[in-house]
């Protein structure tokens, strides 16, 4: 009954933006509210967000493959103009996290025959070059 009433406090969805059942497992609920908190917030358009997300600790393996998945709708809903002025103020390590990020989620989302290259041109040469 215990583990039910946890998992159920735990948000899959935030905003329209789905987290992935392993990095949704895989967390506690300290850390699913803060990844629920980074996405709104990023959302809103907040850099700040933006670089906590490329640090955010996600389990490794299929959990990170997720966390690539929410970053890519990320960019979708707000937009890639809009995504890059964030991505901008980025050190180059989370660039590189987040270039990261982005290929795993376009490789193991809801994609089929679509990657950051083709969908965000302008995003990957940001965090590439």
């Amino acid at each position: 009954m215990l583990i039910f009433t946890l998992l159920s406090c735990k948000q899959k969805v935030v905003d329209g933006i789905e987290i992935g059942q392993d990095l949704y497992v895989g967390q506690s609920l300290k850390q699913n509210k803060k990844l629920s908190e980074l996405i709104t917030q990023t959302l809103n358009k907040d850099p700040n967000a933006l670089s906590e997300l490329t640090e955010f600790w996600c389990g490794g393996g299929a959990g990170c493959y997720d966390l690539g998945f929410v970053t890519t709708q990320l960019v979708y809903r707000i937009g890639e103009n809009d995504f890059i002025k964030m991505a901008e103020k980025l050190t180059e390590k989370q660039k590189g996290s987040l270039s990261g990020l982005l290929s795993v989620g376009f490789e193991y989302g809801n994609y089929t025959d679509k990657n950051v290259v083709t969908e965000f041109p302008r995003l990957n040469k940001l965090l590439t070059e």
